[in-house]
């Protein structure tokens, strides 16, 4: 007699865009390594409209757990039962756990950045241009701003967002942080030590530029961009041109991917199973 295999738990992802996103495969990938009977499917959700079902329809359709992206991250949190701390200081949710029948936000995409960067430099004391506030630059201007960073110049073209952002870094960490308008091409403060991309630009298949003064990129400034494919964009081409030293989106990925994967499973996660799936999903 046959026995019937145990039913999928089901994982994903809500954003729009999504296709180019190698988070599935990476997923996909290491549930496998560990025996584990999940999935992990990407949603691209167009609209509010459809944003609110998708959620309401996560406890139905039995769902684990689902990640937010952009650009959902703030939009989302009215539709959960419960926000963590982190969401709370932040004011953005990139996953969440659905446990006791109960939708739970929680923010780690700051988290995983800091790991990813102090990997390549300290953040003790260094002077910060981020370019975007997003819902996830936000969560990033944080938690760098926690870390022990001097300073943070937020670059938007939405002065609002970018003086409401820069407040809640000031509110939450006590770090100076200011607006700057978003200017084409963008120049730095003088004394910039990390210039990080924060917004949609270099993403696969577009690949376009990030309007950067390199001009006025000192030379040795630390280059940062959280787009995941491909992982070298045209913006940390042209930063390894300048002599900068880089940090990618697909490390960055890998470090919030491990704590989300934890978080679901109850699993202490293995990073190099994780960066193999992850260079294996991008064909490197």
């Amino acid at each position: 007699m046959n026995s019937i295999p145990p039913q999928k738990q089901m994982t994903g992802m809500l954003g729009h865009p999504v296709a180019e996103n190698p988070i599935d495969r990476m997923f996909d990938a290491v549930y496998a390594h560990h025996g584990l009977h999940w999935q992990f499917w990407k949603n691209d959700i167009a609209n509010e409209r459809d944003l609110a079902l998708a959620v309401a329809a996560l406890r139905p359709l039995g769902y684990r757990g689902i990640c937010i992206t952009v650009p959902w991250k703030v939009a989302v949190m009215p539709h959960l039962d419960e926000l963590d701390d982190d969401v709370r200081a932040i004011g953005a949710a990139n996953y969440i756990t659905i446990r006791d029948g109960r939708l739970i936000g929680h923010n780690n995409d700051g988290k995983g950045v800091v790991k990813a960067i102090a990997k390549v430099a300290p953040l003790k004391g260094q002077r910060v241009v981020m370019l975007g506030a997003g819902g996830a630059g936000r969560a990033m201007a944080i938690e760098i701003a926690w870390a022990g960073a001097a300073h943070l110049t937020l670059v938007t073209r939405r002065e609002e967002q970018g003086r409401e952002v820069a407040e809640r870094v000031r509110k939450a960490s006590g770090v100076p942080c200011e607006w700057q308008p978003w200017e084409s091409p963008v120049r730095l403060p003088q004394g910039t030590t990390m210039l990080m991309n924060a917004t949609h630009l270099g993403c696969a298949p577009g690949l376009e530029p990030v309007p950067v003064d390199w001009g006025t990129v000192a030379t040795g400034c630390l280059a940062v961009d959280v787009i995941t494919n491909p992982r070298i964009t045209p913006f940390l081409h042209a930063a390894r041109e300048r002599g900068c030293p880089v940090v990618d989106g697909v490390e960055m990925l890998v470090q919030l991917a491990m704590q989300i994967f934890e978080q679901w499973t109850g699993i202490q996660p293995e990073e190099a199973v994780f960066q193999r799936a992850v260079a294996e999903a991008l064909g490197e």
